[in-house]
């Protein structure tokens, strides 16, 4: 169903039972926030080269 195996879904159903259906878009985001911050680390950069480029 999906490509999913039986491991997905269930490992999909514990994570919906542990933070609920309300929580798992600020989860994503937060997930998404944090490994773009991690790529910008990876690369070097930094908020204060941005700054420094802007002004």
């Amino acid at each position: 169903m999906f490509g999913l195996s039986l491991g997905h879904l269930i490992i999909l159903l514990v994570v919906v039972l542990l933070f609920g259906s309300r929580k798992l878009p600020e989860l994503g985001s937060a997930l998404g926030r944090g490994m773009h911050a991690f790529k910008k680390g990876l690369e070097g950069k930094d908020d204060k080269d941005d700054q420094n480029k802007l002004s």
